[in-house]
């Protein structure tokens, strides 16, 4: 067992336990399993580990932010599952096309991250030494560090090949092969130009060749990697098939055999023109973007960057930018997505240095390390995201350098590199190298600067926020016009949020209140405003009062699924109302019937907004009898 062992154990038992886990894979700082049943989770548990920084849920995958040791903390944890990842089922049936697409994109990539960012530096390290020391570019150092960087990006079909037959269930000496195929010479159509070798090939029109009389066209897939990863998908398929028909005393060649006979075949002819032709088009989808305003499209770019990471999104921009390089040798793609991490990394660097928690400050140290080399998720997860405006003032950041990186007209002539590693993919190896890098390193340095500006004279820790609000309070509470009552909306009980079933609401996270146990079918309005908003099923409605207040009326748990039965509406959306007027009529009953329980939630949903919110709790009250006091 290893030195994670038991922090593996009681993640594996906090997930469901090892019948809940149908897969597992990681990335550089988050365990992503795929659960069986998602709700079986202790997610409140998980969260208060000292080990774990918190926990995601997106693109149906559970995931479980632990930092740069992750590595050897899945090893444990596939130690204790004593499975094969690659047997474990798999299914997507339960996701939208989207969530599907994401999911993929991260497993395919996910395990090569790792490999393509350390090729990217190797190159870039051979450009760097080569634009420092004369006569470098000639020697075999040189030579050697170019081709053990350019090795992964040339033979990219074959690494794509082989990390999506594990997605995919396939024969990964089948899938090794099938991304060998895409790359054979004499398929390639810049290998026959270069090769010379048009003569040999009977010309027929515009095509070069004949497949049983269909003409195609012979094409260069170095360095692709929507082809590769599209012809495993399908080969896949033609090998499951080949499964159920070939008896089983023949299968060890005639599987292997049909599934590439079938389907290079295929791709030769239908999957790689294909693929090639819908990146194009969704390559010149961003160029056209770049090409109408590059400073607009840095700024969108820059600002949501990090937005795109914590969800998973960004998979679906990598390959674009890859393919963007492999068509162009260069790439403006993915150029302001080089400047997020730092204005991240400088948000961090502020609160560290205004925090007074010494074991959180002690946290921060490490973050702000992997920061520097381009892995943020220790810092959102641990630090910025839970704070909120750090984390917007990174976004702020990274929008505002990303737009300048675009204006300046940089441009990526490098793959991989992750960080301040990615300065040297931003620097021209044919032109200038020296004054790319260090205007690079400079926008680097600004964007850390906004973050860190923006960060330190504008958030303070919790604190110190308490101490201020306590002051705030008492001199409000003494103004009269700076309090808004909210009023009960009904006749009931009143209990803490903290009590009911509902995590979202007793967590907080919707917002501060109270909940009341109705005893009455009419609700009223508790506050003079306007109705914001009512759902379609008429289960919840929003008000938002003349002074700005939000207030939220969820009547009962999970009553989303009545679908509307029970609940007459006597408001409509847009609606001014007054205090004690009649809202809604609900049938207690019919709901009670159904097995749904009645507790009702009100909460305040711009809760931040204000000075402080005061709930009463565990009392009988009347409709209109105050429940929730507000200091504006």
């Amino acid at each position: 067992m290893g030195k994670y062992a038991d922090l593996a154990t009681f993640i594996i038992d906090n997930v469901g336990g090892k019948e809940n886990i149908n897969s597992l894979t990681h990335c550089i700082t988050r365990l992503r399993f795929k659960l069986k049943d998602e709700s079986k989770a202790n997610d409140e548990a998980l969260k208060n580990n000292d080990g774990i920084v918190t926990v995601m849920k997106s693109g149906g995958q559970y995931q479980v932010v632990i930092g740069n040791h992750v590595p050897r903390v899945y090893e444990d944890v596939m130690e204790q599952l004593d499975f094969d990842e690659n047997a474990v089922s798999d299914t997507n049936e339960d996701k939208n096309i989207f969530d599907r697409f994401i999911d993929l994109m991260s497993a395919v990539f996910q395990p090569i991250l790792g490999v393509l960012a350390a090729s990217g530096i190797l190159k870039g390290l051979a450009a760097l030494f080569a634009a420092l020391i004369p006569g470098f570019k000639d020697g075999g150092t040189y030579l050697f560090l170019v081709a053990i960087g350019d090795t992964f990006f040339n033979f990219l079909p074959i690494v794509v090949a082989y990390s999506t037959s594990k997605k995919f269930k396939l024969n990964p000496i089948v899938a090794i092969t099938l991304g060998a195929g895409l790359m054979y010479p004499t398929i390639q159509l810049s290998a026959l130009k270069e090769a010379g070798a048009m003569g040999t090939i009977p010309v027929i029109g515009d095509y070069y060749s004949k497949f049983l009389g269909i003409p195609f066209v012979p094409a260069n897939y170095t360095g692709s990697v929507v082809p590769a990863l599209a012809l495993v998908a399908f080969a896949s398929i033609v090998e499951k098939k080949a499964k159920d028909i070939i008896p089983n005393v023949f299968q060890g060649f005639f599987v292997p055999f049909f599934t590439l006979l079938i389907s290079l075949t295929f791709g030769y002819l239908v999957i790689g023109p294909v693929m090639s032709l819908l990146t194009n088009l969704l390559m010149g989808f961003f160029e056209t973007m770049i090409a109408f305003s590059p400073v607009v499209f840095g700024a969108l770019m820059g600002f949501f960057w990090q937005v795109l990471v914590i969800f998973g999104l960004h998979w679906a921009i990598i390959p674009i930018g890859i393919a963007a390089f492999q068509a162009n040798g260069f790439d403006r793609i993915m150029v302001a997505n080089a400047y997020p991490s730092f204005a991240q990394t400088g948000a961090l660097i502020a609160m560290y240095l205004k925090m007074r928690d010494k074991n959180k400050k002690a946290l921060a140290v490490p973050a702000i390390i992997s920061g520097i080399f381009g892995i943020t998720e220790p810092s959102i997860y641990g630090f910025t995201l839970p704070e909120k405006k750090p984390f917007y003032y990174s976004m702020i950041g990274g929008g505002i350098i990303g737009a300048v990186s675009m204006l300046l007209g940089q441009t990526r002539y490098n793959q991989g590199g992750l960080g301040i590693f990615y300065a040297i993919n931003l620097s021209n190896p044919n032109g200038d190298f020296k004054a790319d890098t260090i205007k690079t390193l400079i926008l680097m340095l600004l964007a850390t600067l906004i973050g860190f500006l923006l960060t330190y004279f504008f958030w303070k820790p919790k604190e110190e926020r308490k101490s201020e609000d306590n002051t705030n309070i008492n001199k409000a509470a003494k103004d009269v016009n700076k309090v808004e009552i909210v009023t009960a909306p009904v006749n009931g009980k009143l209990v803490k949020l903290s009590d009911i079933e509902d995590d979202a609401f007793k967590s907080g996270v919707l917002g501060n209140g109270v909940a009341i146990i109705p005893e009455d079918r009419t609700f009223v309005s508790p506050v003079t405003g306007t109705i914001t908003t009512l759902f379609n099923t008429n289960h919840a409605i929003g008000i938002t009062s003349d002074s700005g207040v939000e207030v939220l009326i969820h009547v009962g748990m999970d009553t989303v699924n009545a679908e509307g039965r029970g609940f007459t509406p006597l408001i409509k959306e847009g609606e001014k109302v007054a205090i004690g007027q009649p809202i809604l009529n609900v049938d207690l009953d019919l709901l009670k019937s159904e097995g749904f329980s009645t507790t009702t939630p009100i909460v305040i949903t711009n809760t931040d907004e204000f000075l402080d919110v005061l709930p009463l709790e565990n009392l009988d009250v009347k409709a209109e009898d105050e429940i929730i006091k507000i200091i504006l």
